[in-house]
């Protein structure tokens, strides 16, 4: 977290009435409170979506149906309880089984999540 406070800090000198110099440092709030509210509002969507089923549509045709456990900076997904479709799932197949499964980011072409 010091990391972040780093990129929004700024050192100030200070002189007092008697004419001694005094380093401060201070923080721009309006950027990083901006910057929380944005990140805290995502966060609190990806909370929401958390346990919640997720249809999930990736490059090569598959469809995968599984529970939202976690997700990273990358945009990779884990499925809990995951199954894989191939085609349309109009098609009425057996799904595979896939139990916990990784999604790759980068092969995602959409998400849709169950709300109830």
């Amino acid at each position: 977290m010091a990391d972040g406070l780093d990129e929004y800090s700024a050192d100030l000198i200070v002189e007092d009435s008697e004419g001694y110099e005094e380093s401060t440092s201070t923080t721009n709030e309006t950027d990083y409170n901006s910057d929380n509210s944005e990140k805290s509002e995502k966060r609190k969507l990806l909370e929401l979506w958390l346990n919640k089923i997720m249809r999930i549509k990736i490059s090569d045709g598959r469809t995968l149906i599984g529970s939202f456990l976690c997700t990273d900076q990358d945009r990779n997904i884990i499925l809990g309880s995951c199954q894989e479709f191939v085609g349309s799932l109009d098609e009425k197949e057996e799904p595979r089984i896939l139990g916990l499964a990784m999604v790759p980011g980068k092969h995602i072409i959409s998400i849709e999540v169950d709300e109830e």
